[in-house]
């Protein structure tokens, strides 16, 4: 989300831009001259597409930044393209089309519907084009050749053992402000945190569970709703940190934001400024500008050799924190804003 979720975002150039359907799709390059990936000057650029859930998310901002600067290293020329809104399937799929028939070697995909993309997905390799999911994971893993994205399910289990650590001695009581039904990164963080805990999902220190689509606003309205279930909850687990925020605003508004634990994922730069002033105790980071940097070195080496990149390859997760636990590895906010996003 994130979906998010650890590196600079500059635009490298519009050359071309339609107007297609639900999303924009836009043409970058390093510049008239530039070689191909193969090296010589005067051969056609490869071409790498990005589609993201949307363009206005940091974490997909980011993603953009690290995918336009690959590119621009490589002498590739990169289309980007996103969804109107988190959801956008159909504009994701029209992405896709025009794409592949621009002609492009690969496409780095965070899809949407992790399972309405997939037939998009496998007549763009029925084309010889190379797709490799970033941060997302498409449902079943294996419609997308590749898959590079955070360790979701360990990001979660990172902050459930930070929790249970700083718990140790109290009655957990604990609120779980989740993303939304069956979108896997929600379901894997929430998993993890669980795991970390050491507790099942329908275990009695768990008292309330709302959805919040990993927006703010939601994310307040979900811990009032809990509060008013169970005035006594003392640890939040929160799908993102815009959701932490959300949750930390209602806390605040009845003065028990100083009692609250409230752990979290992503480590964009507002939310580890939120962990350096004490808002949220910890929250996991992660990278999305190396999930798209890697991504496009992959399509380029695919244009070169003819190998396409295959598996999952974790692009690495930390947990960020100024409040040291024992027994839980963690670096500082000092850590965490050099390499945040956003």
């Amino acid at each position: 989300m994130s979906r998010t979720t650890g590196m600079s975002r500059s635009v490298l150039g519009a050359v071309a831009v339609t107007a297609v359907a639900a999303l924009t799709l836009t043409a970058c390059g390093s510049g008239s001259g530039s070689a191909s990936a193969g090296g010589g000057s005067g051969k056609a650029k490869v071409k790498v597409g990005l589609i993201t859930k949307t363009d206005t998310n940091p974490f997909f901002v980011k993603m953009k930044q690290g995918a336009e600067k690959s590119a621009k290293e490589h002498g590739a020329q990169l289309l980007t393209a996103a969804g109107k809104f988190d959801g956008d399937n159909a504009g994701q799929v029209t992405a896709i089309e025009n794409m592949v028939a621009s002609g492009v070697k690969g496409i780095l995909l965070t899809p949407s519907d992790s399972k309405a993309i997939v037939p998009a997905i496998e007549k763009a390799r029925a084309k010889g084009v190379l797709v490799i999911a970033l941060d997302t994971p498409t449902d079943p893993q294996s419609a997308a050749d590749a898959l590079f994205a955070t360790d979701n399910l360990r990001a979660g289990e990172l902050i459930g053992e930070y929790a249970k650590s700083a718990m140790k001695g109290k009655t957990a009581k604990i609120a779980t402000l989740d993303l939304a039904p069956g979108v896997s990164v929600g379901v894997q963080r929430h998993d993890g945190f669980l795991k970390g805990f050491g507790i099942g999902a329908k275990d009695k220190p768990i008292v309330c569970s709302q959805d919040t689509g990993g927006d703010q606003a939601k994310g307040q309205t979900a811990m009032e709703n809990c509060l008013q279930k169970d005035p006594g909850i003392n640890l939040v687990y929160t799908i993102n940190e815009p959701a932490a925020l959300g949750a930390y605003t209602a806390l605040k508004a009845k003065g028990r934001e100083k009692d609250v634990l409230i752990v979290s994922v992503d480590g964009g730069c507002t939310g580890t400024r939120a962990v350096k002033d004490g808002k949220i105790a910890a929250t996991s980071q992660q990278y999305p500008l190396k999930m798209a940097a890697e991504g496009v070195d992959a399509v380029v080496k695919y244009a070169k050799d003819g190998k396409k990149a295959s598996g999952y390859t974790d692009t690495g997760v930390t947990l960020i924190t100024d409040k040291t636990q024992t027994g839980v590895t963690s670096k500082d906010t000092g850590f965490g804003l050099k390499n945040c996003w956003g």
